[in-house]
């Protein structure tokens, strides 16, 4: 290793001469500004003390296997999490062998080390990191800025946005930061990050807002801010400050095929932050509002026959028979576009501003039902941590060999009428009402819609059916009236329901 540093050293000079040189015109032209805002020295001299690092620590079982193999699995952690680095060193690249003298036995247990950051938010030394910086760990640890080593407890932690909260017993006066109001935010506004990346310690980098309400599919609840300012492994649990000093996100994630940043930086907005702060502090817990509904979004098709203009909202797709929304009088096919004053334009909009309610709090809620708005009161249930926010999704499934007894064939589906023998061969509850598709055209609409023998179409343009009479008369009206598709409520043998718009014309 010590064979390699003046090597190592020798070509960081050369590329520094290099670029040095190759950018010198362009240096020597280009104005002040471009080189980021002045004052962020001043901002990273007066916030740098409130950033810290989080050191964990974790034993680690490992079981030796006959013949001297290894069975273990390498755990499964988040990208980007400290502790992946480490784990892939352990697992894959460690060393071992069987016990001297030939016998075979388990190997004894190790600890495991990692780093991460967060800061304090209270001089009475409260923390705020990412949950995956500090999971499984039998033992946390801030180190302060100038190297103070302490132990933490763990106050509470929210695995749907990867927030943690850290309680520790200070030793000398501490310096504590404020949030900031993540909603104010502007695209190309300036903003610095400020963590542990590689270890490094208290490295400050700087870089603009790229994107925000980023939705990544990371969680129920993505909301992210992205940035171009470089966060790496390391930098998870730090705080994204505007040019006010203030925290306006905690960096969280990246995405980066090679592990180091190439400048797609994603951080939980603060708006986000303070709220599961809030409640970690004061019950160690979340406590998230629950309407007990599936939905699924609006598409264009499915606004088109819904006659919205425009498409928005977010349309329910099925009622939680425990759920607050059913007693409120919501129902399947409504779309909800206003909840508690604030408008939804998708399902995500409503699954945030839900879970952000207070749990027993009665609110409006606007749908639109058959082309007119109605407002439904709804007092907020609240959401288990079993319990999932459900978004309704039409997935194919395997249709049987045997022949299908067609009855009526429309929009490129075979159909027939729900007998005893259709529901034992398709595996149909009997709460299930409507008429069954036994066969899909390959080539048809509905196909590319996944709809599939099996699933069951329990209304057409929001008019149940009941035979394949029903829909045929139904679709012939819609044509006749010149709309461009028809909403179809489907079930699946389960019950559990979904709308696809298909074409008519």
């Amino acid at each position: 290793m010590t064979g390699a540093r003046p090597a190592l050293s020798r070509r960081l000079r050369m590329m520094g001469a290099a670029i040095s040189l190759g950018a010198a015109g362009a240096l020597a032209a280009a104005p002040a500004f471009a080189r980021g805002p002045d004052g962020i020295a001043d901002i990273a001299e007066k916030v740098i003390d409130a950033v810290v690092n989080i050191s964990t620590s974790q034993n680690v079982e490992a079981k030796g296997g006959g013949g001297g193999s290894d069975r273990q699995t390498t755990p499964q952690l988040p990208p980007g999490s400290p502790f992946e680095e480490f784990f892939d060193d352990f697992f894959k690249n460690r060393r071992g062998g069987a016990p001297k003298g030939g016998e075979r036995g388990e190997m004894q247990p190790r600890k495991t080390n990692s780093l991460g950051s967060g800061f304090i938010i209270d001089t009475a030394g409260v923390v705020v990191t990412n949950n995956h910086v500090i999971a499984d760990a039998d033992e946390i640890n801030v180190i302060m800025n100038d190297g103070t080593k302490i132990k933490a407890e763990l106050v509470g932690v929210d695995k749907k946005t990867d927030i943690a909260v850290l309680k520790f017993k200070p030793v000398k006066p501490l310096v504590a930061v404020k949030f900031g109001e993540s909603d104010k935010l502007r695209l190309g506004e300036w903003v610095i990050a400020i963590g542990n990346p590689f270890s490094l310690g208290g490295s400050v980098t700087a870089g603009i807002v790229s994107a925000r309400n980023r939705d990544i599919s990371q969680g129920p609840y993505d909301s992210y801010i992205q940035t171009d300012a470089s966060i790496n492994r390391g930098n998870s649990g730090g705080p994204l400050f505007n040019l006010e000093g203030e925290v306006v996100g905690v960096n969280t994630l990246i995405i980066s095929p090679t592990g180091g940043s190439i400048g797609l930086g994603f951080a939980v907005p603060s708006k986000t932050v303070i709220g599961v702060v809030n409640q970690l502090r004061e019950f160690g817990e979340l406590r998230r509002g629950w309407l007990g509904v599936r939905i699924q979004q609006v598409t264009d098709e499915i606004a088109e026959s819904l006659n919205i203009k425009p498409a928005r909202g977010a349309l329910v797709a099925g009622i939680d028979d425990k759920g607050p929304a059913k007693p409120a009088g919501i129902e399947p096919g409504d779309v909800v576009i206003k909840f508690d004053g604030k408008d939804v334009k998708d399902p995500k909009d409503l699954s945030r501003v839900v879970a952000d309610t207070t749990v027993g709090k009665e609110v409006e809620v606007v749908v639109i039902r058959k082309g007119t708005e109605a407002i439904k009161k709804v007092t907020l249930g609240r959401l288990e941590d079993n319990e999932k926010v459900q978004q309704a999704a039409a997935k194919p499934k395997d249709e049987p060999a045997a022949e299908k007894p067609v009855t009526q064939k429309v929009l490129g589906l075979d159909l027939a009428a729900l007998s005893k023998d259709l529901r034992g061969k398709y595996k149909i509850k009997d709460s299930v009402k409507g008429v069954v598709i036994t066969g899909v055209d390959n080539a048809s609409d509905a196909a590319e819609k996944r709809l599939s023998a099996g699933d069951v179409i329990v209304e057409v343009a929001q008019e149940a059916v009941t035979n394949t009479a029903d829909v045929k008369k139904r679709v012939d009206q819609i044509k006749k009236d010149g709309r461009k598709s028809v909403l179809l409520m489907v079930a699946n043998g389960e019950g559990e329901l979904r709308f696809v718009p298909l074409l008519v014309q």
